[in-house]
């Protein structure tokens, strides 16, 4: 059937239909009138159909509250009390896709099935976990997912235990991770950015049942939350399922979700940090080198199509410039660059792996040396033409790997929506790259350099190099802690600890 502008259809009020020339789609903006909720319909032919609820979800400390709620609301719910939903729906369903994500700042709950009946039921047990947990009635949710003190026997070791904080600590041995984490911390030190939305295994165990129940209180509100619905559907359908079960229960309120802004840095940073490796294991060639910088808005669709080329053009291939120089120079065995877009603010990075800590000013120097001299000379136009070409293959393509091309599209569209935007913007590519393509004859790529690396000041150079026995030393600090904190228990509470 086609809707109507303005009008609403099960509680839904209908603000915008558009074509989507490039996935071959017609997007349809919709707002929920009582409960305030946002729900984008991607209407195309794909019978492999996705649905989603989204949050966003901005980290209010180290502790992990999103990933452990992430977790945590998976763990039964008012129609499926079940103690794990999600590993029955992994059995029995026919899915073929079935996650939940934690990132910097949201948190999304993905589905996707080819199958109508089992897509419908999917979508029954997502909506359910994410707007009525048990987590209320069962804190000892939390002690599984998050934390819980671990005791044997009343004459054993206490211990931290729980999946989050096992998982994290697993994730913080690695330099990759202290890389990454640090960087944000860095670069965004007055902004939900700058904090652990995974949790840092130091500060997860500070999580209280009170702010654990407070943070879904807040931010898991329709309100606050973005459906998404993809393929080949009956839309009319899914809109009054969701408002006869899930919507229609709650009233609009204001969520304060919003994620601010850091203000440029005055002077360009460095620091230095370590990961920890073994006592017995050599440290030479283990350290990383990573020059960073804040490039823009992730609501500037050119802007980030133009850096994800210009990322493959410097570092992509072996003979790509920027990489070239780096190993020529003999820095790092390994030399790589991403750029995350997939935040507000979005960043650039190249990392130099395996290098020693002593090359950190070489490694600046070869840098920004290289892309002075790309700047000067221009940028030979063939590979201009290649890493064009390769990125918009890959758009056209929308291989998004293991995951369904409709999720791809989800979480493109929130790269823009949870920032206020229109969720379509990514998707509307076209405009932005021809507007690219005039780097072909112009000196497009050059200025983007000279004003986003060469001139920018909110930028921090990284040194991340390994540490003996800093695990160990960690781990001894931790037992004496928990040695003094079991010294002042009463037996009753060890006994409770142990029951």
């Amino acid at each position: 059937m086609k809707m109507q502008i303005g009008e609403t259809y099960h509680g839904f009020k209908l603000q915008e239909s558009r074509p989507v020339k490039e996935i071959n789609a017609t997007a349809h903006t919709f707002r929920h009138d009582k409960s305030g909720a946002r729900l984008l319909f991607l209407e195309c032919g794909d019978d492999n159909k996705v649905f989603s609820v989204s949050f966003r979800t901005p980290p209010p400390d180290n502790t992990g509250v999103p990933h452990i709620l992430e977790h945590s609301v998976l763990c039964g719910s008012r129609k499926f009390p079940l103690k794990e939903p999600f590993v029955e729906l992994i059995k029995g369903s026919l899915n073929t896709y079935l996650n939940a994500m934690t990132f910097s700042d949201k948190t999304m709950y993905p589905v996707a099935s080819q199958n109508d009946k089992d897509f419908h039921n999917l979508m029954d047990v997502y909506l359910d976990a994410v707007f009525f947990p048990n987590i209320y009635k069962y804190p000892e949710i939390l002690r599984q997912e998050g934390w819980h003190y671990e005791l044997d026997d009343p004459a054993g070791e206490l211990t931290y235990k729980g999946v989050v904080y096992n998982e994290m600590k697993g994730v913080f041995s690695s330099p990759e991770a202290v890389l990454e984490r640090k960087a944000q911390e860095i670069l965004f030190p007055d902004t939900p950015y700058g904090l652990e939305s995974g949790g840092d295994p130091d500060h997860i165990p500070a999580l209280t049942q009170e702010q654990f129940e407070a943070f879904h209180r807040k931010y898991y509100h329709p309100a606050n939350s973005y459906l998404y619905l993809y393929g080949d559907l009956r839309i009319e359908e899914h809109l009054q399922f969701i408002n006869e079960e899930y919507l229609s229960h709650f009233d609009a309120i204001p969520v304060e979700s919003s994620i601010p802004e850091q203000p440029p840095f005055t002077a360009p940073k460095a620091v230095t940090v370590e990961y920890p490796i073994s006592s017995t294991e050599r440290a030479g060639d283990k350290t990383f080198l990573s020059l960073n910088y804040v490039v823009g808005r992730g609501t500037d669709v050119e802007l980030c199509l133009a850096f994800s080329i210009l990322k493959h053009m410097l570092l992509g291939t072996p003979a790509a410039p920027l990489k070239k120089a780096l190993i020529d120079a003999g820095i790092g065995k390994d030399v790589s660059g991403s750029f995350n877009d997939g935040i507000l603010q979005p960043t650039f990075n190249v990392v130099a792996r395996n290098a020693n800590a002593e090359q950190a000013k070489k490694f600046q120097e070869v840098v920004e040396t290289t892309l002075r001299q790309l700047v000067a000379q221009g940028i030979d136009k063939r590979l201009v033409e290649a890493s064009i070409n390769s990125r918009e293959f890959q758009l056209r393509e929308a291989n998004y790997g293991t995951r369904p091309k409709g999720l791809g599209y989800n979480i493109e569209c929130l790269d823009s929506w949870l920032y206020d935007a229109p969720p379509t913007a990514h998707l509307e590519y076209d405009a932005a790259l021809d507007s690219i393509k005039n780097a072909l004859t112009q000196p497009y790529f050059e200025k983007l350099i000279e004003k986003y690396l060469l001139q920018n000041k909110h930028s921090a150079l990284f040194v991340v190099k390994p540490a003996r026995g800093l695990a160990e030393a960690r781990a001894r600090e931790i037992r004496q802690e928990l040695a003094e904190y079991k010294a002042r228990l009463t037996e009753q509470e060890i006994a409770a600890i142990v029951a």
